[in-house]
Protein backbone atom coordinates (compact mmCIF):
# COMPACT_ATOMS: atom_id res chain seq x y z
CA UNK A 1 0.00 0.00 0.00
CA UNK A 2 1.26 3.62 -0.80
CA UNK A 3 1.66 5.93 2.10
CA UNK A 4 -0.73 8.89 2.84
CA UNK A 5 0.64 12.09 1.56
CA UNK A 6 2.10 14.00 4.86
CA UNK A 7 -0.82 16.41 5.94
CA UNK A 8 -2.81 15.31 3.19
CA UNK A 9 -6.13 14.51 5.65
CA UNK A 10 -4.30 15.31 9.18
CA UNK A 11 -6.06 16.74 11.66
CA UNK A 12 -5.60 21.08 11.85
CA UNK A 13 -2.46 21.88 14.14
CA UNK A 14 -2.50 23.91 17.10
CA UNK A 15 -1.89 26.88 14.66
CA UNK A 16 -4.54 26.39 12.27
CA UNK A 17 -7.20 29.51 12.38
CA UNK A 18 -10.36 29.62 10.92
CA UNK A 19 -10.28 33.87 11.51
CA UNK A 20 -8.91 35.60 8.28
CA UNK A 21 -6.20 38.46 9.74
CA UNK A 22 -7.30 40.20 6.66
CA UNK A 23 -11.11 40.75 8.30
CA UNK A 24 -9.56 41.00 11.45
CA UNK A 25 -7.09 44.10 11.01
CA UNK A 26 -9.13 45.54 8.94
CA UNK A 27 -11.93 45.48 11.39
CA UNK A 28 -9.81 46.65 13.76
CA UNK A 29 -8.01 49.64 11.74
CA UNK A 30 -11.99 50.99 11.20
CA UNK A 31 -12.82 50.42 14.61
CA UNK A 32 -9.82 51.80 16.30
CA UNK A 33 -10.10 55.02 13.32
CA UNK A 34 -13.74 55.58 14.73
CA UNK A 35 -12.91 55.26 18.54
CA UNK A 36 -10.22 58.35 18.02
CA UNK A 37 -12.85 60.70 16.32
CA UNK A 38 -15.55 59.49 18.76
CA UNK A 39 -12.37 60.60 21.51
CA UNK A 40 -12.03 63.53 19.93
CA UNK A 41 -15.95 64.22 19.63
CA UNK A 42 -16.38 64.22 23.82
CA UNK A 43 -13.28 66.12 24.01
CA UNK A 44 -14.64 68.95 22.00
CA UNK A 45 -18.49 68.54 23.25
CA UNK A 46 -16.94 68.57 26.90
CA UNK A 47 -14.92 71.89 26.09
CA UNK A 48 -18.02 73.29 24.64
CA UNK A 49 -20.15 72.86 27.04
CA UNK A 50 -17.62 74.11 29.94
CA UNK A 51 -17.36 77.31 28.06
CA UNK A 52 -21.00 78.40 28.12
CA UNK A 53 -23.02 79.99 30.17
CA UNK A 54 -25.70 77.74 32.68
CA UNK A 55 -28.05 80.30 31.10
CA UNK A 56 -28.04 79.93 27.62
CA UNK A 57 -27.03 76.41 28.15
CA UNK A 58 -30.35 75.43 29.94
CA UNK A 59 -32.44 77.50 27.76
CA UNK A 60 -31.71 75.59 24.68
CA UNK A 61 -30.77 72.37 25.99
CA UNK A 62 -32.90 70.46 23.16
CA UNK A 63 -30.67 71.54 20.27
CA UNK A 64 -27.42 72.08 21.90
CA UNK A 65 -25.05 71.23 19.42
CA UNK A 66 -22.33 70.60 22.57
CA UNK A 67 -24.61 67.98 24.13
CA UNK A 68 -25.62 66.05 21.25
CA UNK A 69 -21.99 65.79 20.09
CA UNK A 70 -21.01 64.74 23.75
CA UNK A 71 -23.77 62.07 23.48
CA UNK A 72 -23.08 60.70 19.91
CA UNK A 73 -18.83 60.78 20.91
CA UNK A 74 -19.84 58.28 23.86
CA UNK A 75 -22.44 55.60 22.21
CA UNK A 76 -19.50 56.13 18.85
CA UNK A 77 -16.84 55.34 21.39
CA UNK A 78 -18.49 52.81 23.63
CA UNK A 79 -19.34 51.09 20.04
CA UNK A 80 -16.57 51.12 18.99
CA UNK A 81 -14.75 49.94 21.85
CA UNK A 82 -16.45 46.86 21.50
CA UNK A 83 -15.60 46.11 18.22
CA UNK A 84 -11.80 47.28 18.32
CA UNK A 85 -10.96 44.86 21.40
CA UNK A 86 -13.14 42.50 20.05
CA UNK A 87 -11.30 42.08 16.88
CA UNK A 88 -7.79 42.19 18.08
CA UNK A 89 -8.66 39.73 20.88
CA UNK A 90 -11.06 37.28 18.69
CA UNK A 91 -13.39 37.77 21.68
CA UNK A 92 -16.71 36.58 20.75
CA UNK A 93 -18.82 38.37 23.55
CA UNK A 94 -17.25 41.65 22.20
CA UNK A 95 -17.93 41.29 18.72
CA UNK A 96 -21.58 40.02 19.00
CA UNK A 97 -21.99 43.03 20.97
CA UNK A 98 -20.33 45.26 18.23
CA UNK A 99 -22.66 43.38 15.45
CA UNK A 100 -25.50 43.81 17.43
CA UNK A 101 -25.53 47.14 18.48
CA UNK A 102 -24.80 48.25 14.37
CA UNK A 103 -27.96 46.31 13.44
CA UNK A 104 -30.26 48.33 16.30
CA UNK A 105 -28.74 51.13 14.66
CA UNK A 106 -29.19 50.61 11.29
CA UNK A 107 -32.74 49.14 12.16
CA UNK A 108 -33.38 52.33 14.32
CA UNK A 109 -32.73 54.44 11.39
CA UNK A 110 -34.65 52.79 8.96
CA UNK A 111 -37.53 53.10 10.94
CA UNK A 112 -37.40 56.69 11.34
CA UNK A 113 -37.27 56.89 7.74
CA UNK A 114 -40.34 55.01 7.72
CA UNK A 115 -42.10 57.03 10.36
CA UNK A 116 -41.16 60.09 8.57
CA UNK A 117 -42.11 58.87 5.42
CA UNK A 118 -45.76 57.87 6.50
CA UNK A 119 -46.05 60.26 9.24
CA UNK A 120 -44.77 62.89 6.75
CA UNK A 121 -46.53 65.88 8.04
CA UNK A 122 -45.86 65.18 11.64
CA UNK A 123 -42.26 65.09 10.71
CA UNK A 124 -42.16 68.43 9.23
CA UNK A 125 -44.04 69.97 11.98
CA UNK A 126 -41.64 68.77 14.55
CA UNK A 127 -38.83 69.66 12.59
CA UNK A 128 -39.89 72.77 12.30
CA UNK A 129 -40.64 73.25 16.03
CA UNK A 130 -37.05 72.40 16.59
CA UNK A 131 -35.84 74.98 14.09
CA UNK A 132 -37.97 77.80 15.26
CA UNK A 133 -36.86 77.05 18.82
CA UNK A 134 -33.07 77.08 17.49
CA UNK A 135 -33.95 80.38 15.79
CA UNK A 136 -34.97 82.09 19.37
CA UNK A 137 -32.02 81.18 20.87
CA UNK A 138 -29.69 82.21 18.01
CA UNK A 139 -27.53 84.66 19.95
CA UNK A 140 -27.73 82.47 23.09
CA UNK A 141 -25.52 79.98 21.68
CA UNK A 142 -22.57 80.74 20.04
CA UNK A 143 -22.24 76.88 18.89
CA UNK A 144 -25.67 77.28 17.66
CA UNK A 145 -25.50 80.10 16.12
CA UNK A 146 -22.41 78.81 13.90
CA UNK A 147 -24.46 75.52 13.31
CA UNK A 148 -27.67 77.51 12.03
CA UNK A 149 -25.37 79.95 9.90
CA UNK A 150 -23.25 76.77 8.45
CA UNK A 151 -26.96 75.12 7.28
CA UNK A 152 -28.22 78.32 6.07
CA UNK A 153 -24.99 78.71 3.50
CA UNK A 154 -25.00 75.34 2.95
CA UNK A 155 -28.28 74.82 1.53
CA UNK A 156 -28.81 78.51 0.42
CA UNK A 157 -32.27 79.15 2.67
CA UNK A 158 -33.16 81.18 5.51
CA UNK A 159 -35.32 80.17 8.08
CA UNK A 160 -37.19 76.63 8.20
CA UNK A 161 -40.13 77.60 6.00
CA UNK A 162 -39.47 81.48 4.85
CA UNK A 163 -37.44 84.50 5.97
CA UNK A 164 -40.03 85.84 7.86
CA UNK A 165 -39.42 82.98 10.86
CA UNK A 166 -36.58 85.39 12.46
CA UNK A 167 -39.18 87.64 13.45
CA UNK A 168 -39.23 84.95 16.25
CA UNK A 169 -36.15 86.52 17.60
CA UNK A 170 -36.28 88.81 19.52
CA UNK A 171 -32.89 90.70 18.27
CA UNK A 172 -34.53 90.24 14.42
CA UNK A 173 -38.23 91.20 15.51
CA UNK A 174 -39.82 93.32 13.25
CA UNK A 175 -41.66 96.17 16.00
CA UNK A 176 -41.27 99.40 16.35
CA UNK A 177 -40.76 98.38 20.41
CA UNK A 178 -37.34 96.34 19.45
CA UNK A 179 -34.17 98.48 20.52
CA UNK A 180 -31.82 96.35 18.38
CA UNK A 181 -30.10 97.26 15.32
CA UNK A 182 -30.16 94.31 13.70
CA UNK A 183 -34.36 94.77 13.58
CA UNK A 184 -36.04 93.97 10.36
CA UNK A 185 -33.38 92.05 9.16
CA UNK A 186 -31.92 88.70 9.28
CA UNK A 187 -28.58 87.18 10.06
CA UNK A 188 -26.22 87.52 7.34
CA UNK A 189 -25.46 84.15 6.62
CA UNK A 190 -29.45 84.17 5.17
CA UNK A 191 -27.76 86.34 2.03
CA UNK A 192 -26.54 85.00 -1.33
CA UNK A 193 -23.19 85.85 -2.27
CA UNK A 194 -22.78 88.57 -5.03
CA UNK A 195 -21.10 86.79 -7.90
CA UNK A 196 -19.21 90.34 -8.34
CA UNK A 197 -17.30 89.39 -4.86
CA UNK A 198 -16.48 85.70 -6.25
CA UNK A 199 -15.11 87.46 -9.22
CA UNK A 200 -13.49 89.91 -7.01
CA UNK A 201 -11.69 87.11 -4.84
CA UNK A 202 -10.44 84.90 -8.17
CA UNK A 203 -9.11 88.40 -9.60
CA UNK A 204 -7.23 89.20 -6.02
CA UNK A 205 -6.09 85.39 -5.50
CA UNK A 206 -4.47 85.33 -9.30
CA UNK A 207 -3.03 89.47 -8.17
CA UNK A 208 -1.54 87.64 -5.18
CA UNK A 209 0.09 85.10 -7.05
CA UNK A 210 1.34 87.15 -10.16
CA UNK A 211 2.95 89.59 -7.04
CA UNK A 212 4.67 86.60 -5.89
CA UNK A 213 6.06 85.22 -9.18
CA UNK A 214 7.25 89.27 -9.76
CA UNK A 215 8.90 89.34 -6.40
CA UNK A 216 10.72 85.68 -6.93
CA UNK A 217 12.16 86.90 -10.80
CA UNK A 218 13.15 89.84 -8.84
CA UNK A 219 15.19 87.91 -6.05
CA UNK A 220 16.79 85.85 -9.23
CA UNK A 221 17.60 88.87 -10.71
CA UNK A 222 19.53 90.47 -7.59
CA UNK A 223 21.50 87.37 -7.25
CA UNK A 224 22.57 86.67 -10.81
CA UNK A 225 23.82 90.70 -10.64
CA UNK A 226 26.47 89.49 -7.93
CA UNK A 227 27.63 86.64 -9.38
CA UNK A 228 31.05 87.81 -11.68
CA UNK A 229 30.28 85.97 -14.30
CA UNK A 230 26.79 87.56 -15.01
Amino acid sequence: MGRRAAGGGAPPGEDFSFVSPGVKYVLFFFNALFWVISMVMVAVGVYARLLKHAEAAMACLAVDPAVLLLVVGVLTFLITFCGCVGSLRENICLLQTFSVCLTVIFLLQLAAGVLGFVFSDKARGKVSEIINGAIVHYRDDLDLQNLIDFGQKEFSCCGGVSYKDWSQNMYFNCTAANPSRERCSVPFSCCLRDAKELVGILLAQILINQVRDQIKLQLYNQQHRTDPWY
